[in-house]
């Protein structure tokens, strides 16, 4: 009878396992650039890494724009950009990374993903706006719009952070904004009143998640910049 009871509790931890293995969502974390390259990606890809480990999220890091095919991409639950720039993909590659998401998966943009593929109205439209212009480094006053959203639900109504803060150009309409800036707490900001710098969406079939934060190597060691990006990431892979 004990050589029974503990065969069933193998059996039980086993298939506990095998379920969690099944249900473990892996995310390929993706930063080519072809123009500006910033200093801060090595420690955001080793940053964002561990987070996920953490969580129970797989992930792997690559800059070899070949990942996006078909075959590739059915490894994964959703794509990371973490300040891409420039044009990174070939005809092939964009219809794969289209097909992607529209077989309801997710993307995820940091920073620089904004200043990515210009010349593709559907990537523009999947990231929701693009990198127009930025002042110098600076702390600025973030107002957070929507405290329920896994990426923002850990914060406060207003969040002082020191970040290189973009200017976005054809802001799609309809976003969920996430958190403005206040431009009257910083120098240089060009969008007025309303400037968006986190966002969300279902798009395409899939679910989108941008911010604008991550610039510099220090914002990573931000816990309240690694709770959000975490709960981005929960949203894209449909976990919260």
């Amino acid at each position: 009878m004990k050589n029974l009871s503990f065969f069933l509790l193998i059996v039980l931890v086993l298939t506990k396992a095998n379920s969690f293995a099944q249900q473990a969502k892996n995310v390929l974390i993706f930063s080519k650039t072809t123009g500006f390259r910033h200093n801060s990606i090595p420690k955001g890809v080793r940053v964002v890494t561990d987070l996920f480990a953490k969580q129970g999220i797989k992930s792997f890091h690559t800059e070899d724009a070949a990942f996006f095919c078909q075959d590739s991409l059915n490894n994964y639950d959703a794509v990371l950009f973490l300040s891409t720039t420039g044009d990174i993909f070939t005809t092939e590659q964009k219809a794969a990374f289209q097909a992607f998401i529209q077989a309801g998966n997710g993307y995820v943009g940091i920073h620089a993903a904004s200043d990515t593929e210009f010349n593709w109205p559907w990537y523009g439209q999947l990231v929701g706006g693009y990198f127009s212009s930025h002042p110098s480094v600076q702390e600025a006053k973030i107002e957070v719009q929507n405290r329920k959203h896994p990426a923002t639900k850990h914060l406060q109504r207003v969040w002082f952070h020191k970040d290189e803060w973009y200017d976005f150009k054809d802001v799609k309409e309809g976003l969920n904004i996430l958190m403005t800036l206040d431009e009257g707490s910083y120098k240089g900001g060009k969008m007025g009143k309303f400037h968006p710098i986190a966002w969300f969406q279902e798009f395409d079939g899939g679910r989108s998640f941008y911010t604008g934060l991550g610039h510099t190597e220090e914002s990573f060691d931000s816990i309240d910049f690694q709770k959000h990006i975490v709960g981005g990431v929960k949203y894209v892979l449909k976990l919260n």
